[in-house]
């Protein structure tokens, strides 16, 4: 494989899994949270604990959300010296950006909600209180904010990509 395919290669996978991933995160500022908004606490709290269970999953993990980390930092190893290279480095930095957001705000609250216990069994308005529902949706939000712009970065590097090897 020559490194003009490895770059290309890379460059496309990590476009393809930031789109991914910013569809997932934004999925849930403009669907999944204002959904459980107007639930009833017990609803909201069980409703919250089975759907972070169910994104811990192998395609989710390997293929958007790390990923996109690593294929991003690949193509920026494997386009390094092209005229790509910057926006490859821009997009990763906004996207470490949101591994950061999510691993120090949304990682803690999620597993937090989980160990509430069973919504039968546990005070559903204290766990959804405790929760700080508009402090996670806030900061998804700053999420969704930062990947999309990766997403549009990586896309106009497969541009710059495509023009300076024409």
């Amino acid at each position: 494989m020559t490194s003009n395919s490895l770059g290309v290669i890379t460059l496309i996978g990590a476009a393809m899994t930031m789109g991914l991933t910013v569809g997932t995160i934004a999925l849930y500022a403009h669907t999944i949270m204002p959904g459980l908004r107007n639930t009833d606490d017990r609803t909201f709290v069980s409703a919250f604990q089975h759907i972070d269970r169910a994104i811990i999953n192998p395609w989710f993990m390997a293929t958007a959300f790390l990923g996109a980390l690593v294929l991003t930092a690949a193509a920026a190893f494997a386009n390094r010296g092209t005229p790509a290279m910057g926006w490859i480095i821009a997009a990763l930095v906004l996207y470490l950006v949101a591994v950061v957001i999510t691993m120090a705000v949304n990682v803690p609250l999620n597993d937090a909600i989980k160990a509430a216990g069973d919504p039968v069994r546990v005070d559903v308005a204290l766990v959804r209180q405790r929760f700080g529902e508009s402090r996670w949706a806030a900061w998804n939000l700053v999420r969704v904010a930062t990947t999309t712009p990766a997403f549009g970065l990586l896309t106009w590097a497969l541009v710059i990509y495509g023009r300076s090897t024409a």
